[in-house]
């Protein structure tokens, strides 16, 4: 099924499954390259970490990913993650 989002700062992934979150988040931000973002947050909730271990995983991976760090405590502190993505 094809979701379509709108593109922004920010991606919550509590609506989505775990096996969804791969494809999502590699399309997620080549949109925001394109759309010459410099940072996003992905919020992945803070529960027992599987959410977040998935998303750091891939961020390693992806070329487009310059750097990513933990979010401060008012942008959701472990439960988010803010990803700094490399100039196009």
């Amino acid at each position: 099924m094809i979701v379509h989002l709108p593109i922004e700062d920010w991606l919550d992934l509590h609506t989505f499954s775990p096996k969804e979150i791969p494809s999502l988040l590699e399309e997620y931000l080549g949109e925001c390259q394109r759309k010459g973002l410099k940072e996003v947050r992905i919020i992945h909730g803070k529960g027992k970490g599987v959410q977040r271990t998935i998303v750091h995983s891939l961020l390693e991976k992806n070329p487009l990913v310059e750097s990513y760090r933990q979010a401060l405590p008012e942008a959701g502190s472990w439960g988010a993650t803010i990803v700094t993505l490399r100039r196009q």
